[in-house]
């Protein structure tokens, strides 16, 4: 009975993502979620699964090699995981999805994606992103050990800055992209994707186990909540809550360690300014003891509204942000996914990154493609979706596609050949059999409001 309410559980999920406004890249995660799930289930009719199993996030597999994983934590079974905050989404409206292993919300209520997606640009929206991987990194080794899986340049980084950067293998494909905060040259804090945690986890140990540098430990922070509250009020939002703190010193980029006055109580949680949406925001980092509360009181706010995958997945578009597994994945490198930015100038010059022989290969000679911006003619243009000069010839695919709730237009990101990519290009897509126009646009499509001082 167990495994037949487990299936059914997950069609269920299905049909609900399926008759909302998710976008298709995204109900393709949702059904392989939700997939995954069903197997699970038939398969326990041989050995049953207790349901705090099935959901539990200290549920936890081998790795590919089927031994126990000997790093700090291994990597979530195919079951769906809950963060911290599912009661507090299930009782706020939420419509609870599969998503990178988590049962995440999609949307609230009867707040239509677009209206959130609205809301989050005019005022401020609270996100649970506590599906992804807050990982620790300390030690002596901890710098040289980061910097050989990154192109990153973290030597020249001040103490409690942030860098985007990506996860690189041996021939300079992407596996994950990342987000590194330098506390001091022996103590990062690291956030991955959710949805690669198993591979970066097996990855991580991989090359801890052949690491002949000097010492690193490496933690991964389960339970720990992680919050983005994101909008133009963002700031006034949180500012009632920080005390003496001056939340004007955290520029984009820039984070501390900063006790939030909750409930009469401080809590001490980890306060990035950045974010997902193209607003500025913040990206709270929160013990697991404290999660629910910081949630409750941050949305006790009337400038505050809960928002979900659907908004976020609209709002990192427009911002022209990228979303792994759809936009990059292992064989696109950092210069064909127009992230160059990345690698820093002294690690060009050093090359002694993993896969820097095709990294700056490219970077010289240029890469055979690139990511680009759309806007499309008639049509909105889903991922996968082909792409033609006007005399034919097939140059690229859709990696991501939208109607913009800001913009009012059908926006895309796309991986072409090089020569196509330049602003102004004239291309076809494919679009229900019909060939439809599409020209390389500017990305951001919606510019970028983060707090700079």
């Amino acid at each position: 009975m167990l495994a037949t309410r487990s299936v059914a559980a997950a069609s269920a999920v299905v049909r609900t993502a399926t008759r909302s406004a998710l976008p298709r890249h995204l109900t393709a995660r949702v059904a392989a979620s939700a997939s995954a799930r069903t197997a699970q289930a038939t398969s326990s009719y041989s050995g049953l699964v207790s349901l705090r199993q099935l959901h539990s996030s200290s549920a936890r597999a081998s790795d590919t090699k089927g031994e126990a994983m000997s790093s700090p934590s291994a990597p979530l079974t195919d079951s769906l995981s809950k963060t911290g905050l599912y009661d507090f989404h299930v009782k706020n409206g939420g419509k609870m999805v599969p998503f990178g292993g988590y049962l995440m919300p999609l949307t609230y209520g009867d707040v239509g994606q677009v209206a959130s997606h609205h809301h989050v640009r005019t005022h401020a929206g609270l996100f649970d992103v506590g599906h992804m991987v807050q990982h620790k990194f300390k030690g002596p080794g901890a710098l040289k050990f980061l910097q050989h899986l990154t192109p990153a340049s973290l030597t020249s980084m001040p103490a409690f800055s942030s860098t985007l950067s990506v996860l690189l293998n041996e021939q300079g494909g992407i596996l994950d992209d990342l987000i590194i905060t330098k506390h001091a040259d022996d103590s990062f804090y690291v956030v991955t994707n959710a949805g690669c945690r198993a591979d970066d986890l097996a990855w991580f140990k991989k090359q801890l186990d052949a690491w002949n540098g000097d010492a690193v430990e490496h933690e991964v922070m389960d339970d720990w909540g992680l919050l983005a509250l994101q909008g133009p009020t963002a700031a006034k939002v949180l500012g009632k809550l920080v005390g003496d703190f001056d939340l004007n010193t955290l520029t984009f980029g820039k984070s501390a360690f900063v006790p939030l006055n909750i409930n009469g109580e401080k809590v001490e949680c980890h306060v990035a300014r950045a974010g997902y949406t193209g607003e500025d925001g913040f990206e709270i980092s929160i013990p697991p003891a404290s999660t629910v509360a910081v949630a409750e009181t941050l949305l006790s706010d009337s400038e505050v509204q809960l928002a979900g995958l659907a908004a976020r997945d609209s709002l990192r578009l427009e911002a022209g942000m990228c979303l792994y597994g759809h936009d990059l994945d292992a064989t696109v490198s950092p210069i064909e996914g127009a992230l160059a930015w990345v690698v820093g100038k002294d690690r060009r010059a050093a090359a002694d990154f993993l896969g820097a022989e095709r990294v700056l290969k490219e970077l010289r000679e240029g890469p055979p493609r690139r990511r680009v911006g759309l806007l499309i003619d008639g049509g909105i243009a889903r991922e996968g979706a082909n792409l033609f000069t006007p005399e034919g010839d097939l140059v690229g695919r859709v990696t991501s596609g939208i109607p913009s709730p800001t913009l009012g237009k059908n926006i895309a990101m796309a991986l072409v050949q090089n020569g196509q990519h330049k602003k102004g290009t004239k291309l076809k897509v494919e679009i229900r059999k019909k060939l439809r126009d599409a020209e390389v646009a500017k990305v951001p499509f919606v510019e970028n409001k983060f707090f700079r001082g």
